[in-house]
């Protein structure tokens, strides 16, 4: 035999059991309400299509509200760079520390 073969085999007789391996977690998720629903109602599919055309997102709008949003930010943030103390407290925080 082959190496390569050999090693086909090999990972078919790893493999082949795992095949066989029951699911209880996965069988128990049902539970009996579930099991005894009734199925969803077929419903056409043109009047869920025009519905969602309607309500499609208008690309100026979110655009506007976007650049709205980001300009607030960047002024926050421009207001966060600045110092926290004024000069007085510097001074006594200076004169403290010496």
């Amino acid at each position: 035999m082959t190496h390569r073969t050999l090693s086909g085999l090999c990972a078919l007789a790893l493999l082949l059991p795992a095949a066989c391996t029951q699911f209880p977690v996965l069988d128990s998720r049902a539970t009996p309400e579930m099991l005894a629903a009734q199925y969803p109602a077929l419903v056409p599919i043109d009047p869920l299509l025009a519905r969602a055309a309607a309500d499609q997102i208008d690309a100026t709008q979110t655009e506007n509200a976007m650049d709205a949003r980001v300009a607030g930010l960047q002024a926050r943030a421009a207001r966060l760079r600045g110092s926290v103390l004024t000069g007085t407290e510097k001074q006594r925080l200076d004169e403290g520390l010496q």
